[in-house]
């Protein structure tokens, strides 16, 4: 067996009080450990999963790093059409806008995004917000927006959009949006919409710790906002649009980062290898 880990179980429902019983987190943590020893190879998503892999015992020659990978041919830039996703969405047309598209789950903690837009409201009316996706903090999303004055004024919340369509939302987007609670668990996440911002050539802009905030900040590929200041944030965020050439530049090396370090062809070929050698003695004894 070659083991996919994609995120860290059971340590991430027990951070955040998921998993509670102790017997149960007795028996969640065995079962971990089981899985771990009767697989040949792991594969983890992220530094941060090879590390919590090995504490929990199996040997770090073993575990390969493989994170989710950049699809350049559907989210290659070259094939947004502009004219069609203003039609779609004119309440957005002509503005910069922000982007958050995924779950809006109790460990996203999107309502973030609406304390952001209210003090951008001040500080850049002209600047929409738009978040695409369901989820059961929706209901409170909603409810916070209206209360703080900006739903429907910068900030729309829109049913999700199939991953066929994303591409033109990214294309629309001057900045992607990954967020999450503030949990250190979560900071070795490996989640997709990054690596869909990354290949549409969009800036990245994270409001947490890792491995993916030490990446934007090195390349340049995007910001990291602070993690409990949304009025810090939304200076920051302000800044970043309100300067054209790091906005370009910061596109230009996501799409540098999606091709050289996330191509999904590139990191098909580092998952082929790991199954050879997994399957390696078994072929011989054959």
């Amino acid at each position: 067996m070659v083991f996919e880990v994609r995120d860290l179980w059971p340590e991430l429902p027990i951070a955040i009080g998921a998993l509670r019983n102790p017997l149960l987190c007795v028996a969640a943590r065995w079962l971990e450990r089981f899985a771990y020893r009767n697989a040949e190879r792991i594969v983890a998503l992220s530094p941060g999963m090879k590390e919590g892999v090995v504490r929990a015992g199996y040997p770090t020659r073993s575990v390969s790093i493989i994170p989710n990978s950049a699809d350049l041919a559907l989210f290659n830039p070259e094939g947004y059409r502009p004219a069609a996703f203003e039609q779609r969405y004119p309440e957005l047309a002509g503005c910069k806008l922000v982007v958050y598209a995924g779950t809006l789950g109790r460990v996203n903690g999107v309502g973030y995004l609406v304390d952001i837009a209210a003090e951008c409201l001040i500080l850049m009316p002209e600047c929409r917000f738009a978040i695409f996706g369901q989820g059961q903090e929706r209901d409170a999303v909603l409810d916070k927006a209206s209360q703080l004055g900006v739903l429907g004024r910068n900030l729309y919340l829109y049913e999700p959009v199939s991953k066929n369509e994303m591409p033109q939302v990214l294309g629309a987007s001057d900045i992607a949006v990954s967020l999450f609670i503030d949990l250190k668990p979560m900071w070795a996440n490996s989640a997709n919409k990054f690596f869909d911002a990354l290949a549409s050539g969009t800036a990245v802009a994270l409001n947490y710790g890792g491995w993916q905030a030490t990446l934007i900040e090195e390349s340049g590929a995007g910001l990291v906002l602070s993690t409990h200041d949304p009025r810090a944030a939304a200076a920051s965020l302000v800044t970043f649009l309100k300067d054209e050439p790091r906005l370009r530049i910061a596109g230009q090396q996501a799409l540098r980062l999606a091709r050289e370090r996330f191509d999904r062809d590139r990191l098909a070929a580092e998952l082929e290898q790991v199954l050879k050698v997994a399957t390696e003695k078994y072929c011989k004894h054959e």
